[in-house]
């Protein structure tokens, strides 16, 4: 079917409807003005995001026509001075379309085009041009920068279109190692990590921290980048508390004014808990669509849920008793704690979304408030919990949106005796299934699992764990992805800025921030890992003090 003008304005109603930070606000941002490449990228990767999902739009040629480029200013990027027969906005398209059929040379595109009369005209051809002023514009009169632009946007529709089920000219192909990235075909070392890794990170700074926004109004001195420079800054120092902090960060940075950190810790202050955790969510969905645009990142996985705790609060909590709550250690301590929900297995270990825990939340409320957010950026298969997460409600919930869920539960005296027999029989293994009460003659059934420990130091039950499951036993394979989510707390907690305050707002703020940094880090080391081999590895090869040092260049440091 051919693009309609109704069909059109269907497509940009939408994109209008996406909040602000999800497409380039021109003129009013210094992230890009109307030259900015980056800009044209990230339209026409939202413009082909939606294009495709219109049931009149099956055609990728005509997504190229339709491209908004009248906005764009093509000056900086021609190479040419003197007045010639064809804008740059035709040729920008034409090639485009060049790369969409993966033709190596322009006269394939001559001849296509010779034999597409409709095509010419929707591109504003008069007079086809031919094969040797294609090749003079294309290698002469675009820019490097440019070319890669054509290049990038290309690959982007056609990905755009795979996705939708829209047939594509040609395959996809993996994006292989250059012979000057990885000349022996081993892995690739050091220097050519970094080289890929600092156009990437620039990238991916552009699109995610534009989703952060301060609400300051007009008219203020000191730009807002500066405050995520300064916050990103904090984050690569342990244990750096926001005034000291600032002190430093006016001689490291470039900018002529910076924060001072009273004031930084102000402007967090004034956000709400539910507009951080927004803002939050808009910029890991924009990092998962840019992730999105590979083949080895896939928009469903395993996830889990779990809770950390901030340091043991030593000072004084009255009137914060509801939010320096007891830790999980049956002790004396109080602290503050945050719930995630985060990719684990075989997906780039990305933290979905943050909840800060108040005295009083149930886990029901906690767990189903994470997996509504979870479920809007992905498809969720199984949901990996700690023990604590056991209650029969949880589960139930879960089972209800059609997932599965594998949980540790907690010994009581009928799994205690069970444990004694099977470590009499000397068995290891043991399924059986289990009714739990919900109230009012309602159940919620599950299947129990008893597995052996390995090496266990216990002589008693305790050599036994149980586990409750909705699936089949083979899904308990998958709980040893869960202790992965240790190792993020590990790293989040490191990328954290130091501070004594009791304000929940801005412990939460410090402790989003932190999970963003690491979803920056794992997301980008995706990138870099698929540019340079065309696979993906769990085990990271970008090093995350790598990636915060190139983020904090790219937000005004350095």
């Amino acid at each position: 079917m051919t693009a309609t003008r109704t069909s059109q304005r269907s497509v940009f109603r939408h994109v209008a409807q996406l909040p602000s930070s999800a497409w380039p606000t021109y003129d009013s941002t210094p992230l890009y003005d109307r030259s900015s490449l980056g800009a044209v990228k990230e339209d026409i990767r939202i413009i082909a995001s939606v294009w495709f999902e219109h049931d009149a739009h099956d055609s990728v040629e005509d997504s190229v026509c339709e491209l908004p480029l009248a906005y764009f200013d093509f000056t900086p990027h021609d190479c040419y001075s003197s007045p010639t027969r064809y804008e740059m906005e035709q040729l920008f398209r034409v090639f485009i379309l060049k790369e969409i059929h993966g033709w190596k040379h322009e006269t394939a595109l001559v001849k296509y085009l010779n034999h597409h009369a409709d095509l010419c005209e929707q591109l504003g051809f008069e007079i086809i041009p031919d094969q040797s002023t294609l090749w003079r514009s294309w290698n002469k009169r675009f820019t490097v920068e440019l070319r890669e632009t054509v290049e990038i946007a290309a690959r982007t529709i056609l990905i755009k279109a795979h996705h939708a089920d829209v047939t594509v000219p040609r395959e996809l192909e993996r994006h292989l190692p250059r012979r000057d990235d990885d000349a022996d075909g081993s892995t690739p070392d050091n220097q050519a990590i970094l080289h890929k890794t600092e156009p990437i990170t620039e990238h991916t700074s552009r699109i995610v921290f534009p989703a952060f926004s301060l609400n300051r109004g007009d008219g203020c001195e000191i730009h807002e980048n500066a405050y995520w420079s300064l916050q990103t800054y904090l984050g690569l120092r342990e244990n750096l508390a926001a005034n000291e902090g600032a002190r430093s960060f006016v001689h490291e940075s470039t900018r002529e004014r910076t924060p001072l950190g009273h004031a930084h810790r102000a402007h967090i202050r004034d956000l709400s808990i539910p507009e951080i955790r927004e803002m939050y969510r808009q910029a890991i969905r924009q990092l998962i669509d840019e992730v999105a645009e590979t083949e080895e990142f896939f928009r469903a996985g395993i996830v889990a849920i779990d809770i950390t705790e901030a340091d043991p609060f030593t000072g004084d909590r009255t009137g914060h008793e509801e939010e320096i709550i007891g830790t999980k250690e049956k002790n004396d301590e109080y602290a503050y704690q945050w719930a995630t929900v985060q990719l684990v297995g075989n997906a780039v270990p990305l933290v979905l979304d943050a909840h800060p825990v108040r005295k009083g939340e149930s886990r029901l409320e906690i767990v189903e408030d994470l997996l509504d957010s979870a479920e809007e950026l992905v498809h969720v298969d199984n949901v990996l919990m700690d023990r604590e997460f056991d209650s029969q409600h949880v589960l139930e919930m879960i089972s209800r949106r059609g997932l599965l869920y594998v949980v540790p539960k907690r010994m009581q005296t009928s799994e205690k005796a069970q444990a004694k027999r099977l470590l009499q029989r000397d068995q290891d293994r043991y399924e059986t299934d289990r009714k739990l009460h919900l109230g009012k003659n309602e159940w919620h059934e599950t299947t129990l699992i008893y597995r052996r420990k390995e090496n266990s130091e216990h002589d008693d039950h305790r050599q036994y764990s149980v586990f409750m499951t909705n699936g089949a036993s083979g899904h308990l394979t998958e709980y040893g992805y869960r202790w992965e989510i240790e190792s993020c707390y590990r790293s989040i907690k490191r990328f954290m800025a130091a501070t004594t305050s009791k304000n929940f707002g801005l412990r939460f703020f410090y402790f989003a921030f932190a999970c963003l940094l690491y979803s920056i880090w794992r997301a980008v080391d995706l990138l870099v890992q698929v540019e340079l081999t065309g696979e993906y590895e769990h085990s990271p090869i970008v090093t995350a003090d790598n990636t915060l040092t190139l983020l904090k260049k790219e937000t005004g440091i350095g």
